[in-house]
């Protein structure tokens, strides 16, 4: 697991969809945060809602973004969740902070992931 001590990797998957050397499916953009299709779903439904800027972490994020930006981003993740059409039926949002909870890169991001039934959130241990 990659350790991000804290340095924003401008070469990450994301910064580089985000500066248009990888396309993505793009499903929601705004002014401060784009949302795509994942490439690898993990339910029927699976947006990644990622920040413009370079945030490393949702601790990075809450901690250095403008109260604006923060505002957006949210809003937004409840926009395509409604574009989606996953609101009534449900879905579930994850941000993933750190080597312990498996983040792979080291740009912040939310999963929104729904379309189906999802089962219980996580296996006692992790396993």
């Amino acid at each position: 697991m990659q350790d991000f001590n804290n340095t924003y990797d401008k070469e990450n998957i994301f910064a580089k969809i985000l500066r248009g050397e990888i396309p993505c499916s793009k499903v929601y953009e705004n002014e401060f945060c784009l949302a795509f299709n994942d490439i690898n779903p993990q339910a029927d439904i699976h947006v990644l809602v990622i920040p413009k800027k370079e945030y490393i972490s949702m601790d990075d994020f809450s901690s250095k973004a403008s109260s604006e930006e923060i505002n957006s981003f949210f809003r937004a993740v409840g926009e395509v969740a409604r574009k989606l059409g996953v609101d009534n039926s449900g879905y579930r949002i994850i941000a993933n902070h750190g080597a312990d909870s498996h983040q792979e890169v080291p740009h912040f991001h939310v999963h929104i992931l729904g379309g189906n039934s999802l089962g219980t959130l996580l296996v006692k241990g992790g396993k």
